[in-house]
């Protein structure tokens, strides 16, 4: 099997294998809010939050993934838009990686972001944790 795998061009097996994380993820999602619940208030708090008192750029992130596993999209990106958006677009992205994969497209793998979209993820970075900062959960 993973010498059929390795004989399939780089697009072709990075599309399957985008594709196959982000139906894992799904999967896992659906397991069950309780569940994952569960599994994220066993996690320590933020050390950022408990030491300095601020949240950092991720926090709330196991909020959001919570509220995705129960299709609450307005709790989700009140917990974290930035990490919802990511959550929403590498689901979406894996399907349609996948549906190429599977059809012997497969999809390029990125080398290099132009400047603008290197300034326009640190923008979004930065408005996120205005958001975090802002919000005070």
């Amino acid at each position: 099997m993973a010498a059929a795998f390795a004989r399939r061009p780089p697009a072709v097996q990075l599309g399957l294998l985008w594709g196959a994380a982000a139906v894992s993820a799904a999967a896992l999602a659906l397991l069950g809010p309780r569940l994952l619940g569960k599994l994220l208030a066993a996690l320590p708090p933020c050390p950022a939050k408990a030491i300095a008192g601020v949240p950092c750029p991720a926090c709330g992130s196991g909020r959001a993934s919570v509220a995705l596993a129960s299709f609450d999209l307005p709790a989700a990106f009140a917990a974290n838009p930035l990490f919802t958006l990511g959550a929403l677009a590498f689901g979406a992205g894996g399907l349609v990686a996948l549906a190429l994969a599977l059809s012997g497209r497969g999809v390029r793998e990125p080398r290099t972001l132009p400047f603008a979209a290197k300034a326009g993820l640190v923008l979004a970075v930065a408005a996120n944790w205005a958001w975090l900062l802002l919000d005070g959960r």
